[in-house]
């Protein structure tokens, strides 16, 4: 890309989320005139209804921000690790396995804090996707893009069915359960901020730094060793970088999902081929697409609210779509 693309997209990246940081705490049950927002987020002695209220949206804002960037981080992670650009965490059965973990959490062991939520969730990501990579390697060719988003279908319908297993005959866990699991950013609070935020700035961190290797990993194994990769070991960075952001981030949201899918496929459209512009970018349009869908969900639903992974779903499936429909779709 260009010097001056790339000055041009951090412009329009840094003044959409200042946007959606604002819109998001103005709009909810309640309206608060956007003049009102500022003076809330400028002056701490402001004790005024529209101020308070305004401050009350700024866990779930920032939350919003934190996770729609994870989640765009991961997916483009786990497409350029697999090659496969239909790979995210949902359809490769990651969200589902750290749903199995906390659920079974729930039941069984009584969890109900944030912190616990997040060991579970970060466990059932990792076991779930070394279970379909491995599945995924058996055979001719090894870890194909193909039988890697077979098997990633077929573990999460079997760990889905586990799940329903679980919580039907226990009604107190449905209850706990049954808000979660469609994917939300209503309950965040700063104390569940402050747990996972080390935990997804690590994931992001670690997913920057590996991208110069994975665009290597893009020219095939046998190109990206001769140029000095090791291939292993980088696929098990970022492997491990994308199950810490997806994990934490279910952990505290529940299983979002298409965020991880849309969004880097947008993002290849916009920067070309070029990983250390899509990871990055990715994370700022997933932060834009779940800030936005939280407040979208708020409008549609006053006075009560649709959760995010829902209006996720509903509007980024026609989106994606469309952008299959009027682009080529590079292999990665």
């Amino acid at each position: 890309m260009k010097s001056s693309k790339v000055i041009l997209l951090f412009i329009v990246s840094a003044i959409s989320i200042a946007l959606c940081f604002i819109a998001s705490l103005a709009f909810g049950a309640r309206y608060i005139e956007f003049d009102k927002v500022i003076e809330a987020l400028l002056h701490a002695d402001d004790t005024s209804f529209g101020a308070l209220v305004a401050r009350e949206r700024i866990p779930r804002t920032v939350f919003s921000i934190m996770a729609g960037a994870s989640l765009g981080v991961s997916g483009a992670l786990m497409q350029a690790i697999t090659r496969n650009p239909i790979a995210d965490p949902s359809i490769l059965g990651v969200n589902t396995g750290a749903s199995l973990f906390v659920v079974s959490g729930i039941a069984f062991f009584h969890i109900n804090t944030a912190g616990q939520y997040i060991w579970f969730a970060l466990a059932g990501a990792a076991v779930t996707a070394v279970f379909v990579y491995g599945i995924g390697s058996i055979g001719h060719g090894g870890a194909t893009p193909i039988k890697l988003a077979l098997a990633g279908a077929a573990t999460s319908a079997a760990l889905s069915s586990l799940v329903s297993a679980v919580i039907l005959p226990r009604t107190e866990v449905m209850n706990a359960f049954r808000f979660w699991q469609v994917g939300s950013v209503s309950g965040a609070s700063w104390e569940g901020i402050i747990k996972v935020a080390p935990i997804l700035i690590i994931g992001i961190v670690t997913g920057i730094l590996v991208t110069p290797a994975l665009n290597a990993l893009a020219l095939g194994d046998d190109v990206a060793t001769g140029l000095g990769v090791r291939t292993g070991m980088i696929r098990m960075i970022g492997a491990c970088a994308g199950v810490l952001l997806c994990g934490a981030t279910t952990a505290l949201a529940g299983p979002i999902g298409f965020v991880g899918l849309m969004i880097p496929h947008t993002m290849r459209l916009i920067c070309g081929p070029n990983l250390r512009f899509i990871v990055p970018m990715s994370a700022v349009g997933g932060a834009i697409l779940l800030t936005v869908s939280d407040i979208i969900g708020r409008l549609i639903g006053n006075p009560g609210e649709l959760e995010a992974g829902i209006v996720t779903a509903f509007f980024g499936a026609p989106i994606l779509i469309t952008i299959a429909m009027r682009a080529k779709v590079r292999s990665i």
